[in-house]
């Protein structure tokens, strides 16, 4: 999946183990209408430094993994859900190169993209062919 939006905030790296680190970053999607959306992502292990090049307020492209996990604890079964981030890019009216996690030179293309994967823009009819 991938969205476009603004970088609100990056918050520092933490350490959860010795073996797993993981940084929170906050994108505001839908900056221009009464109610912005203010969504959180994260990025693990080797990839929390690539949110370093990055500055707040810059506007960029994420792709990410939606993932889900269940929690069995004392009060019951709880559901959690997580916005993985596994490439940022910049948009293309950025005055910086565009970059992204993957290392690729400036001037190569960045860009994936697959038929499948939807896209989500702040046009309400790109939202359809929801099933519900």
């Amino acid at each position: 999946m991938e969205v476009v939006g603004t970088l609100k905030v990056k918050f520092d790296t933490q350490k959860v183990s010795d073996r797993f680190q993981k940084r929170e970053f906050i994108l505001t999607t839908e900056a221009n209408t009464p109610y912005p959306q203010h969504v959180s992502f994260q990025v693990t292990q080797d990839k929390c430094s690539m949110l370093d090049q990055y500055n707040e307020g810059e506007e960029i492209k994420i792709q990410f993994n939606l993932r889900g996990r269940e929690w069995n604890g004392p009060q019951g079964v709880k559901y959690f859900n997580t916005l993985e981030a596994w490439r940022l890019e910049r948009m293309q009216g950025s005055n910086t190169a565009s970059s992204s996690s993957q290392g690729s030179s400036p001037s190569a293309s960045n860009t994936i993209s697959s038929p499948s994967a939807p896209v989500f823009t702040n046009n309400p009819a790109d939202n359809d062919d929801l099933p519900f």
